[in-house]
């Protein structure tokens, strides 16, 4: 089946689920908003705004008179973690659990507000005693538990800025991240716990700070977790867990402007080169508070919330140690995979601690799809009152088997989409408000402005495919790539003037919901994870064996997309390479080294030539009809049409791991 006749079915979906009368109290609430933001959309965030709390109250609320360097409420001064922390436990919140906290191996910790508000200012002053000043820059390397929430709120509580880094990334991506931030201190753990073993993370970080590649780092503060023997640079080196035992407990939270810088977080970017996106302070901790709040339908005095996202991605930023926690909200932390011990530990931390909200990817959706039903049956999972997706566009079938086993048939689905660039949710359903459409995003947000448009910036009505752009400015936008202003105007707002262009395809439907038809640049999306094709090709041309590498993403009914990799190989190293499998081996095992194991190829194709047009452009287009096994589209722009023939009579090299 073509990708424009499976959209064609997509558009065309008739399963309808209309509003529970379990949502009915918020659904007014919820519906008014739309009108509130249609009316006066500025003071609509302005009201999200104000229920932070504001040290110095802001008087103007958007200034974009140097778009696309937007300012919001940038006369106001706040402090983030205060926001987090600090305020509900002066509220009388401070016995509310704040996380429950699922160690792999089973170990539990239970955390409340109080508790959390005192090791973020142990923190806190730890990170000041070693010279870490406002507007410092902090890599944090860390699994996740819930010293990477407390590392994240102790840098923004003295206003410096973090760069959290995902601890599956090697020590090359590792380096290079430390190094483009100039970073003054990396946070890390000698490991954690995955798949059943200790995994070590602190080598990883002694590798990224060999020799001179990362001068500007002055400290390493290294969580003890798995009590793994690790090496230690004396001088160099510091004991979170002596340190923080050693800290006062009492720090005052300053305000800072809500302009001032929150965090970086790395992106793949086409050039190869990965994008520090820049997110400040006030607008985006009101966005990602408002959207937590209303998405999920929260009441933070009754719900258990569990975000399934790792810290080191934009999930895990706003929907994990920011959102949540500005909310009061009580949610669950859980550091290893969903298989182990089996694959019924999810639905049992579900059962264990109520879980009333799962927000979670397609991607392990679909992994306990293909498991079967029968596994999450032997739970209580009647908790569960709303489900959410995030990462990239679920499938109906997901959708539908995610309402039915894992909801209940009744729990209501927000299919979200955001981008780490826009730093909150944008478009998603409402419960109580949207009639669900499984497959469909469905509609913008309140207060956010969507159109899709055509190669000329035409605006394309109903059942027409096109380019999704943003036609407002919005409270979490980002503020720049960190060090580059010209690459963040040209990245995103050169291609159609005044407007943010997202790089993803959408199609209104005839009844106006939104679906996203997946990226149209050069970026993968690999269960949920954006991974850059020249990211991937440079790595691959890095191994002596190869001489030329092409990259392209195939739908996986797994992880949504995998990578796929065409090599030429140096004419000099082919008998040295040996058999298909043994280079297959060779060179995703180096590509899980240079990039980390989230970017190692599904399939790599050995072939003797790539497609390529006569200006010497490879026409990738012809390489995902092959690794997705359809039909050659057309090859009259190639500058030896031949070339396609040899590659699809190819035999694949490689397996799934």
């Amino acid at each position: 089946m073509s990708a424009d006749h499976e959209i064609d079915n997509l558009l065309h979906e008739e399963r309808h689920f209309a509003p529970s009368s379990e949502f009915a109290q918020n659904a007014i609430a919820q519906a008014n908003l739309y009108e509130e933001a249609a009316s006066d959309r500025l003071g609509f965030w302005a009201d999200q705004a104000k229920r932070l709390h504001w040290h110095k109250p802001f008087t103007k609320t958007l200034d974009w008179s140097n778009a696309p360097f937007a300012k919001w409420f940038h006369d106001g001064e706040l402090n983030v973690s205060y926001n987090c922390l600090d305020r509900h436990v002066e509220a009388g919140n401070g016995d509310r659990v704040a996380i429950f906290f699922e160690g792999e191996p089973g170990d539990t910790r239970e955390i409340t507000y109080a508790e959390l508000t005192r090791e973020v200012k142990k923190a806190a002053n730890v990170l000041t005693q070693m010279g870490i000043k406002a507007g410092d820059r902090v890599a944090i390397y860390l699994p996740m538990i819930p010293e990477a929430v407390i590392a994240m709120q102790a840098v923004a509580r003295i206003g410096a800025i973090h760069s959290v880094v995902f601890g599956g990334f090697s020590a090359d991506s590792l380096s290079s991240r430390i190094d483009d931030a100039q970073a003054k201190l990396v946070i890390t753990a000698d490991g954690g716990y995955r798949k059943g073993k200790a995994s070590a993370l602190k080598p990883a970080v002694d590798e990224a700070l060999a020799g001179d590649k990362c001068p500007s780092v002055q400290n390493v503060l290294v969580v003890k977790r798995t009590n793994q023997d690790v090496n230690w640079v004396e001088g160099r080196d510091v004991d979170w867990n002596m340190a923080l035992a050693e800290a006062s407990d009492e720090h005052e939270a300053q305000a800072f402007n809500a302009e001032h810088p929150l965090f970086i977080l790395y992106t793949s970017g086409t050039t190869g080169k990965p994008k520090g996106i820049l997110h400040t302070s006030g607008g985006y901790l009101t966005q990602a508070s408002y959207t937590h709040r209303n998405v999920f339908d929260l009441h933070p005095e009754n719900d258990i919330y569990w975000c399934t996202a790792d810290v080191g991605w934009i999930t895990g930023h706003s929907y994990v140690a920011y959102g949540p926690l500005a909310n009061g909200a009580t949610q669950v932390m859980y550091e290893g995979t969903p298989e182990t011990p089996d694959w019924g530990r999810w639905w049992s931390i579900v059962q264990k601690y109520g879980v009333t909200i799962l927000y979670t990817a397609p991607t392990a959706i679909r992994s306990f799809m293909k498991m079967g039903s029968s596994i999450p049956a032997q739970y209580n999972l009647s908790t569960i009152r709303v489900l959410g997706s995030v990462g990239e566009p679920i499938n109906p079938e997901a959708w539908m088997w995610y309402r039915k086993v894992i909801g209940g048939g009744k729990a209501p689905i927000v299919d979200t989409w955001w981008q780490t660039e826009t730093g909150a949710i944008m478009v998603s359903p409402l419960p109580g408000v949207t009639t669900l459409k499984p497959g469909s995003a469905q509609v913008p947000l309140p207060g956010i402005s969507a159109k899709i448009l055509d190669d000329d910036g035409n605006e394309l009505g109903r059942g027409h495919a096109g380019l999704l752009v943003l036609t407002e400015p919005w409270p979490s936008m980002l503020r720049g790539i960190w060090g580059d202003s010209e690459r963040f105007k040209e990245t995103y707002w050169s291609r159609f003037e005044g407007m943010y262009f997202a790089g993803d395809g959408a199609k209104w439907d005839e009844e106006g919901d939104l679906w996203l038809l997946g990226r149209v640049d050069d970026v993968m999306n690999v269960s949920g994870h954006r991974l850059s094709t020249a990211e991937i090709e440079s790595a691959l041309v890095s191994h002596p064996y190869v001489a030329e590498a092409a990259v392209v993403g195939a739908k996986d009914e797994t992880t949504g997309q995998a990578v796929v990799a065409f090599v030429i190989l140096r004419q000099s190293q082919v008998e040295a390479a040996g058999d298909a499998d043994h280079v297959s081996k060779a060179l995703r095992d180096h590509v899980a080294k240079e990039i980390g194991p989230i970017a190692k190829p599904r399939t790599i194709m050995v072939v003797a030539e790539l497609p390529k047009t006569r200006s010497g452009k490879i026409m990738r287009r012809l390489l995902r009809d092959v690794a997705e096994d359809r039909p050659i589209g057309d090859v009259t722009t190639l500058a030896d049409t031949s070339v396609m023939d040899i590659i699809s009579g190819k035999v694949a090299a490689g397996a799934n791991d």
